[in-house]
């Protein structure tokens, strides 16, 4: 079988490897090729177009861009017909996939969606499309199956990604740091704009609290002086955000899977996120969800405190993490949660069974 899979930033070339890992574990003789990063590459994926260039995130910054994603669609599309897939995987990345979706379906190529956009959030055109466009949705959290069903899409559940991950990691004790203080991690995101968006009051609360340790989880995508423009009294870790988070313990967390993560990790957490204004007042009108935060969302009420926009200041967030740090009632409440959303999420090996399941489908149809 030969398969062409796209995965347009960091966290969809992370489960896209381990999708095509598990895909060449289940057939040897199994061809790869795709846009996508590292991880894919280290699992046998031919790259034909590295992530890093197609991350745009915000509506503004999506329109700033519009030139050079209409470009980055023809290429591709010349790529997966050069290429001649039995399959096409589309990895998370809906704006752009979505469109490649309708484009590949004309062309009689089998879509094949794995972690569908959050059509159940905003966007309600995007089940639509999933319906038209796509021959089978795999998606990660339990309670989207009924959501999609409900509008006609053809979608499994195979289990959260993060599990498979979580448990192919193997602790580095050379990493540690002085027990005497509490390590507090900071996530600030994977993607230029977010860290740009939230170092900065970051930063400041390493000056505020002197009396912790705190750890930013860098990724290798940008340089040490990327984040040492904010000046703090930090440690920075590249490439090693789940030994910060098994040293951390509390996080402030930049809304995105990083805190589904967190919680997996048991780490309590304050949630944050920062955009432009712009973004913002659109994302006010178009989200129809009470929560952003993954882990509060697959909970259904708040199990973790989110500081969104105005309310993400130094002040703010010092408040929650005393209260997380200090307060061993509210803390243990919140790892109690924890323990009640890992039974709801499942721990199946996601990959393994999103491969079986594509495979099976494909033999089928």
């Amino acid at each position: 079988m030969k398969y062409f899979i796209v995965a347009g930033e960091r966290s969809g070339d992370l489960h896209a490897g381990n999708l095509a890992a598990a895909m060449r574990e289940l057939d040897p003789a199994v061809s790869l090729c795709g846009w996508g990063g590292d991880r894919m590459k280290d699992a046998g994926v031919e790259i034909r177009q590295r992530y890093e260039e197609l991350a745009f995130m915000g509506f503004w910054e999506v329109l700033k861009n519009l030139g050079k994603i209409r470009g980055f669609m023809k290429r591709v599309q010349e790529h997966i017909e050069e290429f001649q897939p039995d399959a096409l995987i589309l990895v998370d990345y809906a704006g752009f996939n979505l469109r490649l979706a309708k484009w590949a379906k004309a062309r009689r190529i089998r879509v094949i969606y794995y972690i569908a956009p959050k059509a159940w959030a905003w966007n309600k055109s995007r089940v639509h499309q999933l319906r038209e466009y796509t021959d089978l949705t795999l998606v990660i959290f339990p309670f989207e199956v009924d959501f999609f069903k409900k509008y006609g899409v053809n979608v499994k559940y195979v289990g959260n990604p993060l599990f498979d991950e979580i448990r192919r990691f193997r602790r580095d004790y050379t990493f540690h740091a002085d027990r005497n203080r509490p390590v507090v991690a900071l996530l600030p995101g994977s993607r230029e704009q977010e860290i740009e968006a939230m170092m900065e009051t970051m930063a400041r609360l390493t000056f505020d609290m002197p009396e912790y340790i705190w750890i930013v989880a860098g990724v290798s995508t940008f340089e040490p002086g990327f984040y040492h423009r904010y000046e703090g009294n930090y440690r920075l870790a590249y490439n090693r955000t789940y030994d910060v988070l098994a040293l951390a313990d509390a996080a402030v967390v930049t809304s995105g899977t990083a805190t589904l993560e967190t919680a997996l990790f048991k780490v309590p957490q304050v949630v944050v996120y920062k955009t432009s204004g712009l973004t913002y007042a659109i994302a006010r009108l178009l989200v129809k969800i009470r929560f952003i935060s993954l882990v509060n969302l697959v909970a259904d009420k708040e199990v973790v405190k989110e500081l969104i926009q105005g309310e993400y200041t130094a002040e703010n967030t010092k408040k929650e993490l005393k209260r997380l740090l200090t307060d061993n009632k509210y803390r243990e409440k919140q790892l109690n949660e924890y323990k009640i959303l890992t039974e709801k999420l499942g721990n199946s090996e996601a990959s393994k069974t999103a491969a079986q399941t594509i495979s099976d489908f494909l033999k089928q149809s």
